[in-house]
Parts: structure tokens; C-alpha cells; sequence
């Protein structure tokens, strides 16, 4: 890969010489976008924001006494101790609070202005051979999972974070709780083992429960007490249906892979999660939520959730609190019903991450991309309880921890992209997650050339030296290291272009706040051409101003007389950034982009 990167970095080298505009002409570790020249955090819009997605466990290990979690005698958290296996992809890893506050510099230097947290609440540690290393299994919703540190740790990481000016996100879950339910028909009358329906227990429908066909839940001896607050240990507060198939009924109803899924229909519940997350925002003050498995969530209970946490922030003076969901759907029409019906301020937007592979995995023409663009209309709302929602609110993001890394997909194309295609097809993704509407975010390791062997835990590497197999095997893009180094590498070709990358986002407003237009696209690979218009507010740094970005999806270089022709006006526009090769006035260079300042 060495030689990929040598020759990527010349011609990186190259591009950025002829790039015009204030940005420095030389990429080096001493990067200008530090989030402390940016407005302070209180202030800071949420479209301001450049953010980095990041699994705790998976990414520095600051403090090795806390790797097993709960002390050995400590039977209250006992479910919270063990689980560490360093070796093993599903496993503890030993990441924690105190690894994050260690490399802050490491995300500032990049441009990373917020930072987003997996669950950090106490989890239960080991369920059917896995570990609770990502989160999502949480026993008590008053304090942190002793694996990642204490709650004074957390409290100290948000304020370390917030001196450099960074704002910190945390993940977090209403829709079920670890799973310590059981249903005598499918584990017996102890709760303790599948000895009926296998390995699942089918879920049943409301029209079922209705004739007296139902699950008898139960809570096994020992366990009555598990969960913090206590309320969430009655029986009575979760559905108890089964489990989920991931349609229809079961979707809101079920329990997801056999996590306990909480009554969201129940007013009781509705009280109890708000109180829960209430306390959260006056122990830890955060910045925002991002919320896990929205829409397997009746949508009465965020029409009231969302206004409630968000009227709740500003008595504790986060007056610019922000949430965004997790719908897992790629179609907007369903992704904006959360905002518009649900009174979700955002959600991340999948629909996003589907026109990138399409575009640039599979080659499909640009044409998807203005398909997608011309429905951001379906998201313009205005609440009372919250301010005006809109597309540069949508939350964009190119992979993740559940389906993989946009790198792995390309690595695994039909069409067999070399090294060097990989790397500009990356590239190209990123830019546009950082110069098209909405908030970008990077996914851990990204910014490393991690590439992974697929979804869930098999792209959850470790940015620490690993010492999972299959993650060492891999061949990160741009670089010739492996997992099995520590992988903060400054000088990296994909750290080095997303920190210009931000510069540019937080150096021109239209990039943030601009309404979006599409100006041309194809049925084939090749331009996709779009305008951001921005209006001034006042504000000295939001001057009226208006950008046109090009970019080129093809492996060909293109020519720009389809655009010029489309409108005379842009034949004057000023040359802001070109980060390929000059290919005369009329031409753009093949996976490149280009930004030009039209006002």
C-alpha cells in the first residue's frame, strides 16, 4: 500500500498547490481547525458541528485498573464485571473515559468539533457468549459502566472536551433494557434455559394477547432487583410479546433480539424514560442525544419525549440541546416522519448513506443523488415546542458500527476497484459528506484507512494495538500499518484530507447553513453539480455568500460544457479549492471535486 500512498500524496501535493483561496497550500500535522477558533459551545449551531462517531471500549486505553469492570466484590454490579477478552471481536477491549480524554488533541487537530459517544451507561457484561462492550445492554441508567470509568471520569471528559471547545454527544436507548426477562414457554419455569422454541421465542400479536394466547413473563430468583431506576424492574412496563421479526406490530413491540422491550405506550413509562434522561442532562450536562432504535418506538412517545428533554436543557442553560434519531431506513418519506410527526430535531440520514453507495460503489449515475436531494422538502417543519427543522440539520454519514465501513463495501465491489481507486472513492465520499447539506460524521478509524470484514462486529476494530486476528488481517488503504498498531497517525493521507475537509466547512457558512440546489446530474457517473446559498443573518460570519461544488463520480476526466452551458452565470465563479489535478478551465479531473465562490 505504500506505494498507493506515496503517489497519492503527490498528486494530493499537487492538487492542493493550484488550489486558490486562504487555505494553505501544504498539508502538515500543524493543522488550523481547532474547535477553539470556532463560536463557543453554548453558542455553536448544531450545523456548525463536525462530529466523530466512537465505540469507547474500542479506542484508547487509559487506564488498564478498569478492564474487568466491577470489582470482584461488588455484588451489586456483579452482571457489570468481566467480559475481557482483547483477542476475541465481541469482547471487552479495555477502552474507557480515560483513553478519550488522552487524545483529545488527536480529534481537535482534526477538525472534530463534537463527539459522539455509544452508551456509556452501565451495561450488563456478558449475554449468549458476547459482551456488552458496545452499550446497548444497559442494567442501570444512573451511572457509567465501571469498564469505561466513573461518573466523576465522564464529568472530567466532557469538561476537558468542552475547554478545547468540543461538544460530547451521548447515545442513548428508551426502546428496551438488558435482557433479564424470560417467558416460561420458551425458558422454562426458572427463567434459565431455551427448552421449547429453540433459540427464540416467536412473537406474539396484540390480536393474540387478545385471545389469551401470550407469553407468561418471568423474572429468574436473583434477578428481581437488577435494573436501576427500580421501576424498570416490574414486569408490567415492558410489552412481553416475544420476539421481534423486525416487521409489522413485532417492529415497535418486540423484544429486539431479546433485549426486554420497554412499554412505550404506557404513560407510566413516558414519565419514567423523560425523568431518566431528565436526571442524565442535570448530572452530566451533554450537548445532545443521538437516540438509538427510533422507529421501533410507538411515535406518540417521542412527540412527547422530545419536547419534554428539550424544555428540560434549557432550565439547566443548554440552550442549544440537540437530538437526532437513529431510523434505520433509507427512504425519506419515512425518515421524515420523526421530525415532522415524531418532533425529532434530525435523525441520520441512511438515505444519504444510500445514494453514496450507489454512486460510488456501484456506479450508478448522479441522477440518484438529485433524486434524494429533491425530497429534502419532506423534512421542513416547525414545531411549537422546538425551533424550524430543516436538511442542513440531517445528521450524514458515509458507514457505520451496525453496517460496516463504506471502505469495506468498496473493498468488496463487483467492479474490483484497485487500491488506488478505493482510496479517491473514499475520498469523494467524504467530501460530500462534508460540502453537501447536513452535519458530517466520521466513523471512528476512518480517518485511518480501517477497512473491516463486514457489519456489526466485524467493523468495530480497534484504533489501540489489536489483538483480534481478523482484524489484523486487514489491509488499511493508505497506509502500511495493521490494527496491530496503534493507529493515531497524524500524517495520515485520509486524517490530513478530512481536517481540510472541515476547514473549508467551518470556513465558508454556505457550507453549513446554505440552501441546496441541484444544477446538474446524469444518468451515468460523472457531474453532480449543486449550489449553497446563503443568506446573511446578521451574524458577521454568515455574510451573504453562495458556493457551487462539482463533483465527478467517474473514473474519466469530464467536461464542464454541460454545466456552462446550463447556466452562463457560473463562467466567472473564482476557484476556491480543487482537489484534483488542474484539467484546464473546462474539465474536471476523474473521483475529484471542486468548490468555486460564486458571492
Amino acid at each position: 500500500m505504500m506505494r498507493v500512498l506515496l503517489t497519492l500524496c503527490s498528486f494530493l501535493t499537487l492538487n492542493l498547490a493550484i488550489s486558490a483561496g486562504a487555505l494553505s497550500a501544504e498539508l502538515s500535522p500543524n493543522l488550523t481547525a481547532k474547535a477553539i477558533k470556532l463560536a463557543p459551545y453554548q453558542q455553536r449551531d448544531f450545523q456548525d458541528e463536525v462530529f466523530y462517531f466512537v465505540l469507547p471500549d474500542r479506542f484508547y486505553n487509559g487506564d488498564k485498573s478498569n478492564d474487568l469492570g466491577a470489582a470482584a466484590d461488588d455484588r451489586k454490579r456483579a452482571l457489570s464485571r468481566g467480559g475481557l477478552d482483547k483477542t476475541h471481536k465481541g469482547m471487552y477491549h479495555g477502552g474507557d473515559l480515560a483513553g478519550l480524554t488522552e487524545k483529545l488533541p488527536y480529534l481537535d487537530n482534526m477538525g472534530i468539533t463534537a463527539i459522539w459517544l455509544t452508551p456509556v451507561l452501565r451495561n450488563q457484561a456478558m449475554q449468549a457468549g458476547t459482551s456488552g462492550y458496545h452499550g446497548y445492554w444497559i442494567l442501570d441508567f444512573t451511572e457509567i459502566d465501571p469498564h469505561l470509568g466513573s461518573n466523576g471520569e465522564l464529568k472530567h471528559f466532557i469538561e476537558q472536551a468542552h475547554k478545547r471547545n468540543i461538544k460530547v454527544f451521548f447515545d442513548i436507548i428508551t426502546n428496551h433494557t438488558a435482557d433479564v426477562i424470560k417467558y416460561e414457554e420458551c425458558h422454562g419455569a426458572d427463567g434459565l434455559g431455551w427448552i421449547v422454541k429453540g433459540n427464540d421465542c416467536p412473537f406474539k400479536s396484540v390480536a393474540q394477547l387478545g385471545k389469551g394466547d401470550s407469553y407468561t413473563p418471568l423474572i429468574p430468583v436473583g434477578s428481581e432487583n437488577l435494573k436501576t431506576p427500580s421501576w424498570l424492574n416490574n414486569i408490567d412496563v415492558y410489552h412481553n410479546q416475544g420476539d421481534s421479526h423486525w416487521a409489522g406490530e413485532s417492529s415497535v413491540r418486540g423484544d429486539f433480539a431479546g433485549l426486554d422491550d420497554v412499554d412505550t405506550n404506557s404513560d407510566k413509562v413516558v414519565t419514567g424514560m423523560i425523568d431518566i434522561y431528565k436526571a442524565i442532562i442535570d448530572e452530566f450536562k451533554p450537548d445532545g442525544f443521538r437516540i438509538d432504535t427510533v422507529k421501533h418506538v410507538n411515535m406518540e412517545f417521542w412527540q412527547n419525549f422530545s419536547p419534554a428533554l428539550l424544555a428540560h436543557a434549557k432550565t439547566q442553560g443548554i440552550n442549544n440541546f440537540f437530538m437526532y434519531g437513529e431510523v434505520y431506513s433509507f427512504e425519506p418519506e419515512i425518515l421524515s416522519r420523526f421530525t415532522v410527526e415524531g418532533k425529532l430535531q434530525s435523525v441520520l440520514d441512511f438515505a444519504f448513506q444510500g445514494a453514496l453507495q450507489k454512486t460510488l460503489v456501484e456506479q450508478q449515475g448522479t441522477d440518484v443523488l438529485a433524486t434524494l436531494f429533491a425530497k429534502d422538502h419532506l423534512y421542513q417543519t416547525t414545531h411549537d415546542s422546538i425551533e424550524n427543522t430543516n436538511v442542513n440539520q440531517l445528521v450524514n454519514f458515509t458507514g457505520n458500527h451496525d453496517m460496516g465501513r463504506f471502505a469495506y463495501s468498496l473493498k468488496q465491489s463487483k467492479h474490483n476497484y484497485s487500491e488506488t481507486a478505493q482510496i479517491k472513492r473514499n475520498l469523494l465520499a467524504h467530501a460530500m459528506l462534508y460540502f453537501s447539506r447536513g452535519v458530517p460524521v466520521i466513523y471512528y478509524g476512518d480517518e485511518q484507512g480501517f477497512v473491516g470484514d463486514g457489519n456489526d462486529q466485524a467493523s468495530r476494530q480497534d484504533m489501540m494495538s489489536s489483538k483480534v486476528v481478523s482484524y489484523n488481517d486487514d489491509d488499511l488503504l493508505a497506509t502500511d500499518k495493521t490494527t496491530a498498531d496503534d493507529n493515531f497517525d497524524t500524517s495520515h493521507l485520509f486524517y490530513q484530507s478530512f481536517a481540510q475537509y472541515a476547514e473549508l466547512y467551518q470556513q465558508y457558512p454556505a457550507l453549513r447553513f446554505g440552501k441546496q440546489n441541484t444544477l446538474y446530474a446524469q444518468g451515468k457517473p460523472g457531474i453532480f453539480a449543486i449550489s449553497r446559498a446563503n443568506s446573511p443573518t446578521g451574524n458577521e460570519l454568515n455574510k451573504e455568500q453562495e458556493l457551487l461544488i462539482i463533483f465527478n463520480t467517474s473514473s474519466h476526466i469530464e467536461s464542464l460544457d454541460v454545466l456552462r452551458n446550463h447556466t452562463k452565470r457560473y463562467n466567472n465563479a473564482k476557484l476556491v479549492h480543487l482537489s484534483g489535478p488542474s484539467e484546464g478551465d473546462n474539465k474536471i479531473a476523474p473521483l475529484s471535486f471542486s468548490i468555486y465562490q460564486l458571492k
